[in-house]
């Protein structure tokens, strides 16, 4: 029987998804790589990127749980042919999001320098945290609403306009960050760090208008808000709050390995901003099948297709297999070319190679696990999804961190606890899919 789930149909979602989530990671990356580089403070500049990196993300994950929740919802009643019973749905959930992120950030722009003492910053690099952040902030509401503009479309299984949206969005603030951060003679004044924190803002606002009118000429989707309050607004907001809880304790163990990196010194908090951020570019760079599972997902479970959805996670799970394997190839290959892309500080660089080849080896682990996220995602599992997150950060992954502490393990006790925590993250969701799912399949 044709199910229709094959290379083909997977590839069409997940190649667009790929491309559209690693825009934010490449944001980070394009930061990191030219301030790296910067002749002044380099050094110093790295490490304010990290740090206030770390921090933005924990703020933009911990409220961007709406895109998950609304995508899951719009995809299950898209497979059960109910798509007309949701159009109202979104303007909700966007008007919620959005004022919920100008709340936090005006919550946080008044107490900058404490957030990022709290952090372990000191110094010239406090300093630079202060003046990054205080720019780069303004741009968290234009990023959830990109977020949840892609959340609806992915829901109405489309990833195609969100990779539009995040092409442009990368290439503007590469071009701008090499405008702003070193100058043009004679014309524009170098800004370093500063002028890295304005290209990213500047994209970022693109990418919100992009999605703005892309949302209103291409979907009968109304972003005029309509009362009454839509039914599965509840369930929503259920959705979301779960993922937040998850999400913070994802940004606490994200958070707590910057700050102990940070303790350890300038060239440690350096060489793990290149690490972290090579990982989470390698993160999304997988996503993209957890994001098909997600999409196509939810689609099969509204269509009650438990069939389609067993053979979806077996699919998924071997192309994201294949991807991840070739990123290991590649990570090994050019092992020392890429941190030299990022840093020319020989102490950062030397801190940097000698923990790389974790992060390499963990890429097929952490592939089980991110495949495995997108599609329990897809499947409106975001309690499960909440106590995995909740257990393997508070019974693994600190614990393991500060053992690592105690035994002088320096930076490689931080990647140890970052491989256990997502070996705990993956086995648990493949348990507990193989649990629910298999008993419904037919003649399998």
């Amino acid at each position: 029987m044709n199910t229709g789930i094959n290379l083909r149909s997977i590839n069409k979602l997940a190649i667009p998804a790929t491309i559209a989530g690693i825009a934010e990671p490449v944001l980070s990356i394009t930061d990191t790589a030219i301030v790296g580089n910067i002749p002044e403070f380099g050094m110093e500049s790295l490490a304010a990127t990290g740090i206030v990196g770390s921090f933005l993300s924990m703020l933009i994950w911990v409220l961007g749980q709406t895109r998950s929740a609304i995508s899951a919802i719009i995809s299950q009643y898209v497979g059960a042919d109910k798509k007309d019973k949701i159009l109202a749905l979104p303007a909700q959930a966007i008007f919620l999001n959005i004022s919920m992120s100008i709340l936090v950030l005006l919550s946080t722009i008044f107490i900058v320098e404490e957030i990022f003492v709290l952090m372990n910053a000191t110094g010239k690099i406090l300093e630079l945290c202060i003046a990054y952040y205080s720019i780069r902030v303004w741009g968290f509401p234009l990023t959830l609403f990109v977020f949840a503009v892609m959340g609806i479309f992915r829901g109405l299984q489309n990833t195609y306009y969100p990779m539009l949206i995040a092409i442009t969005g990368a290439v503007l603030n590469i071009v701008l960050d090499i405008i702003l951060v070193y100058g043009i003679e004679g014309y524009i004044s170098p800004m370093y760090l500063e002028g890295a924190a304005w290209a990213s803002l500047m994209a970022q606002g693109v990418m919100a208008i992009m999605a703005f009118v892309l949302l209103i000429t291409k979907t009968d989707i109304s972003l005029a808000l309509r009362l009454p309050i839509h039914p599965e607004l509840g369930r929503l907001v259920v959705m979301s709050l779960n993922l937040f809880v998850r999400a913070l304790a994802l940004n606490a163990a994200m958070i707590l390995a910057v700050r102990e990196a940070t303790s350890l010194g300038d060239r440690y908090i350096g060489a793990h901003t290149i690490a972290i951020n090579l990982w989470l570019f390698s993160a999304f760079f997988i996503d993209g099948y957890g994001a098909a599972g997600n999409i196509m997902g939810g689609k099969l479970l509204g269509a009650r297709n438990y069939n389609g959805l067993w053979l979806l996670a077996k699919k998924i799970t071997t192309y994201g297999l294949v991807v991840s394997l070739g990123l290991v190839t590649l990570g090994f290959l050019f092992y020392y070319p890429i941190g030299r892309v990022f840093s020319n500080d020989p102490a950062v660089l030397e801190t940097f190679y000698a923990i790389f080849f974790i992060l390499i080896l963990s890429m097929p682990l952490n592939m089980i696990a991110f495949v495995f996220d997108g599609l329990f995602k897809g499947l409106g599992e975001m309690k499960y999804l909440r106590n995995v997150l909740l257990v393997a950060s508070f019974l693994a992954f600190i614990p393991l961190l500060y053992l690592g502490k105690y035994l002088g393990w320096g930076i490689y006790g931080i990647w140890a606890a970052f491989t256990i925590w997502m070996l705990i993250r993956g086995g648990a969701l493949v348990w507990k899919f193989r649990q629910k799912f298999r008993p419904l399949l037919q003649n399998v």
